[in-house]
């Protein structure tokens, strides 16, 4: 089943592409410079558009929207939603093809990924209420959004403080920011498993880099925890933050005003 989170292959182009990046990544180690995310092997946007993508297909609709406080009726009213750092348009294009009455924006600053988010969006015949823009999370244009959404990107920004207090400056007064991280403790010894193991080893070559490349000086990485980023929220102008679900693979955090 190519739909199920279960569904590896496809996830295989991202230790392919750390080894076409090799020499690029052990530059980045000595310099301290970092890599950009649209700089690295193609194989690595793939790989992380497909398992991503099950994984949002499986939960982000039935589970993790319910979650949050009023969101899901007021997408089915009709709000306006941001989905920053949208890569491939995955995330956004469930949330359109579940509330048809909302409209939706994504941003990102890979081109490359919002063309394919493009084409998705047309493929699922959500063309005419969903857009793309190339924009910077801490930048990006518009205000007024019921909902934002941050989808397994906000630990791989330079400035994630800036990026939630944009998140914070676009909502509507009664507005939610979601945001979607990979799941962890808030201590080395509580990430030890399997799952951790593997988000660290992804953090130090993809997330980390990234950050730096940004001139990041938190570089959060995949395994801040749940203290970690409820601080970056907190900093960010937001009062009422709570994990407000949670999957062996996730952190779904809410922050409202």
């Amino acid at each position: 089943d190519e739909e199920s989170p279960a569904f590896m292959p496809p996830a295989f182009e991202i230790p392919a592409s750390m080894w076409f990046d090799q020499e690029r990544t052990l530059e980045a180690f000595r310099t301290g410079g970092g890599i950009a995310w649209g700089d690295h092997d193609d194989r690595l946007y793939c790989g992380i558009s497909a398992i991503y993508a099950n994984a949002y297909r499986a939960s982000l609709v039935p589970d993790w929207l319910p979650a949050l406080d009023g969101v899901v009726a007021k997408l089915e009213r009709g709000a306006r939603v941001a989905d920053v750092g949208c890569g491939h348009g995955h995330s956004t294009v469930l949330m359109a093809s579940a509330f048809p009455h909302s409209r939706f924006v994504g941003f990102d600053t890979h081109e490359e990924s919002l063309e394919v988010a493009r084409a998705n969006a047309e493929t699922a015949g959500v063309g005419d209420r969903v857009e793309f823009q190339l924009g910077d999370a801490g930048s990006y244009p518009g205000a007024g959004f019921d909902v934002i959404c941050i989808f397994d990107a906000l630990h791989d920004l330079g400035d994630p403080v800036g990026a939630a207090r944009r998140a914070y400056e676009a909502l509507v007064e009664d507005g939610t920011l979601m945001v979607v991280e990979p799941f962890a403790g808030d201590s080395v010894p509580d990430n030890l498993g399997p799952i951790g193991r593997l988000y660290y080893s992804g953090s130090t070559v993809l997330c980390i880099p990234h950050s730096r490349s940004e001139k990041g000086a938190l570089a959060l990485g995949a395994q801040a925890g749940p203290a970690r980023l409820t601080d970056v929220l907190g900093q960010a102008g937001f009062t009422s933050i709570r994990r407000a679900h949670e999957t062996p693979f996730n952190l779904v955090l809410e922050a409202r005003r």
